[in-house]
């Protein structure tokens, strides 16, 4: 039965089929208990199957997260204000990106040992994978054009301190990130930090 399922899916459906497979054995199992077989079973289909697609766990692991991190992508609404573009930005990773902010640091930890690796590393990887523009670069270049923002002023750190204070609220709870958080964040920390630093 599970070979016949397989020789009726091919190509990219079967590749959809592995990586959604390989994201939920992750999130089930997380990566210490994270097979070939495992994910096999759960896609329905064979190991030789998922072998000849992904040279290692490790691989497997990687390409089930950047097919989930794909799955829900955002484009960056331009409200005509700094603040606002923000909030949203901030919302939609509180709402849809807290999922995977829990696996990677949570369920990954035997990755990162198997690896020498770090959660750092794991996210460029992901970035690096995923190509085009960040999207809080999105957000400070539209800000810019707006003439919000001195681009010189804004230092990598500050820049990414809005993400890192969601993704830091994430892992801490486990819950999504309320909306006076998020104005707390944008309010009362980056906005301020940005125009002290352009006076």
């Amino acid at each position: 039965m599970p070979e016949k399922t397989a020789s009726r899916r091919r190509g990219a459906e079967l590749e959809e089929a592995l990586l959604d497979a390989a994201w939920d054995e992750l999130v089930s199992v997380g990566y210490g208990g994270f097979t070939f077989e495992g994910v096999a079973a759960r896609a329905q289909t064979s190991r030789p199957v998922v072998y000849r697609r992904w040279a290692s766990r490790a691989d497997l692991a990687i390409a089930a997260i950047g097919h989930y991190g794909r799955k829900d992508p955002f484009a960056v609404p331009d409200t005509g204000s700094l603040r606002d573009d923000l909030v949203a930005l901030l919302r939609w990773m509180s709402e849809r990106r807290g999922e995977l902010a829990v696996v990677m640091s949570m369920q990954m930890s035997e990755y990162f040992a198997e690896t020498d690796s770090t959660l750092a590393d794991l996210r460029e990887r992901l970035l690096a994978e995923r190509g085009g523009p960040r999207l809080m670069e999105q957000v400070l270049d539209r800000a810019a054009a707006r003439g919000e923002i001195d681009p010189r002023r804004i230092t990598a750190r500050l820049a990414d301190l809005p993400v890192d204070l969601i993704r830091h609220e994430l892992l801490m709870t486990g819950r999504p990130v309320s909306e006076d958080v998020i104005a707390e964040i944008v309010d009362d920390v980056f906005l301020p930090l940005v125009r002290l630093r352009a006076e």
